[in-house]
């Protein structure tokens, strides 16, 4: 849900900041106090289009932010989120907007920066605006098949996942085809690329760790007189005369003779004669190694030529000695490949032929509990609308399905399509016009999808123009049954709909040192009596109004009191 919410120098909104609460939400207010700025200011929250007008007249930049409060861990945010890097701590996303009044716009989700594209990605899955005049995702065709799916997931999953499977394995073997039905000049070119490279790294005869001993050899070669002044020193300091060995021997001699004369002595006297032997052993050795030690300027030059054609080959085929190797294995496959294409080709088209057919058959079961479900989903939509007072009006789901239309989702085009007067013929919902009728289509299709779109929350802006008496109580209702599912907000002219209000705020615009401000405040049962009174009769309240205001609450509390039960 979105909890808090703040404005800063965003059009008439100099300063702002809200506390939203779970359930529904109303926002009444008169015309031009900021109800729809408030609104707008969260459509820019959730990657929005921004412009430079919206920024307080006389400021340098608006700031939106907002926090959200995830209540599922298995919210779609937070998948999105690890794919784009963007960690998300304590169940909290902070979105963060700010336009300067250039034009430019600066994301943050979290505190990191982000595009405008990926707040509008990550957005998306918090927030869901539905305007009067707006074509969200409800009035996209192309977005129909993913919400029948959404409705029928737990039904529909297990067969997804398996067409899936074999969809990719089709889809690879149709990429390897095509790449084989290069024309032969292409064809050409890459087995002389191929037969260039596979020589190329035959002729270096690599050896794997080859690299790592050389550097090591390099590195002897290159430190030569430290090492051979090293170890002469060493030998020097053992076997000279009047050097170590000697005066150790001397002592080997005494401890032999304390040893002799008092038994305590003995296990002394092996100790410095084991060293002593160690050391003549150590000495012997470094004698043997001042003799094989010889400088070769000519192998120090061999092994930078070596180095310089491996990290040759590494900028070209890989980045380690094994990367090369297992590159060149890969192309003298493709090679064997292109050299016999036919048959490869041949092969290919057997393979495509029965990965089709198993298509075919994971897609005949799509399609199959697809239709089952445009079946639920028509009568579920039908009885909203029933609900709505609109029982003459015929929805229906129709499916396309066919080879033409393969896809990673199946072999279907799902459309929705509706008729709102008896004897009219269908028509595609996209193709519906604005209205009170359009409202009411589509408050009956969210509450549907609300259930199933795990979407934070849900907004409505003025979705109930047009509509009054029967229908608009029947709209209140609505609105608030998806927000049991979802927090709504709710921008509404209709005293029904307020009525119903878990919470109700009051937006008002005042006039100080000749600026205009909007201001937010949330009303008390009192408060929400003369607003709801306001609302029925315009400005003058009397007490008729307020009894009517009074009883539309406490229906409203009755029939939530119900539905709760």
């Amino acid at each position: 849900m979105l909890s808090e919410l703040s404005i800063k120098n965003f059009a008439i909104i100099e300063k702002l900041s809200i506390s939203f609460e779970k359930g529904l939400t109303i926002l009444t207010g008169e015309t031009g106090a900021g109800k729809s700025i408030i609104i707008d200011a969260i459509h820019l929250l959730v990657g929005g289009r921004g412009s430079s007008d919206f920024v307080r007249h006389g400021e340098d930049r608006a700031e939106i932010e907002g926090l959200f409060l995830l209540e599922k861990s298995s919210h779609p945010v937070i998948p999105k989120a690890q794919e784009l890097g963007i960690e998300i701590e304590d169940d909290m996303v902070v979105l963060r907007r700010e336009i300067t009044k250039s034009g430019k716009s600066v994301c943050r989700i979290n505190g990191k920066l982000v595009t405008i594209s990926i707040l509008r990605e990550i957005g998306g899955t918090l927030v869901d605006i539905h305007g009067q005049h707006e074509h969200q995702e409800l009035m996209d065709e192309t977005k129909h098949l993913s919400l029948l799916d959404q409705y029928g997931k737990n039904k529909i999953t297990d067969a997804l996942t398996e067409y899936g499977q074999v969809f990719e394995k089709y889809e690879q073997a149709l990429r390897r085809l095509k790449s084989l039905n290069e024309n032969e000049q292409q064809t050409a070119q890459r087995v002389d690329l191929y037969q260039f490279q596979l020589n190329e790294i035959e002729q270096a005869q690599l050896k794997l760790n080859e690299d790592d001993l050389l550097i090591e050899e390099k590195k002897r070669l290159s430190n030569f007189e430290r090492i051979f002044e090293a170890v002469q020193a060493s030998y020097s300091a053992l076997k000279d005369e009047q050097k170590g060995l000697d005066w150790i021997s001397l002592v080997m001699g005494h401890m032999e003779d304390a040893a002799e004369l008092s038994p305590e002595y003995k296990e002394l006297s092996e100790t410095v004669s084991n060293s002593y032997y160690m050391l003549e052993e150590v000495a012997a050795t470094l004698r043997g190694e001042l003799d094989n030690l010889e400088f070769d300027p000519g192998r120090l030059n061999e092994i930078e030529d070596r180095l310089t054609e491996i990290n040759g080959l590494k900028r070209k085929y890989g980045q380690s000695i094994s990367g090369i190797l297992e590159y060149g294995a890969k192309i003298e496959e493709e090679l064997e490949t292109l050299l016999n294409k036919e048959s490869h080709i041949e092969k290919l088209k057997k393979e495509i032929s029965s990965f089709k057919k198993d298509l075919f058959i994971e897609g005949n079961e799509l399609t199959t509990l697809r239709k089952k479900l445009a079946k639920e989903l028509t009568d579920a939509i039908h009885r909203e609308l029933k609900e709505l007072y609109m029982q003459k009006t015929v929805f229906e789901v129709k499916i396309d399905s066919g080879e033409t239309h393969i896809s990673r989702n199946g072999m279907d085009v799902v459309e929705f399509y509706i008729s709102t007067n008896p004897g009219e013929p269908l028509k595609p919902l996209s193709k519906i016009a604005s209205g009170g009728e359009l409202s009411r289509i589509m408050l009956a299709l969210k509450s549907i999808f609300s259930k199933h779109q795990e979407i934070t929350s849900i907004i409505f802006d003025e979705v109930d123009t047009g509509v009054s008496g029967r229908v608009a109580q029947a709209i209140a209702e609505k609105i608030y049954n998806v927000s049991t599912d979802s927090q709504v907000l709710c921008i509404s002219h209709l005293p029904q709909v307020a009525a119903m209000a878990d919470s109700h705020l009051f937006i008002e615009k005042e006039t100080l040192d000749g600026r205009t401000k909007t201001k937010v405040k949330k009303l008390d049962e009192e408060g929400k009596i003369k607003e709801i009174g306001r609302m029925i009769s315009g400005v003058e309240i009397t007490d008729i109004t307020k009894e009517h205001a009074k009883e539309l609450l406490e229906t409203a509390n009755d029939m939530k009191t119900q539905k709760s039960l």
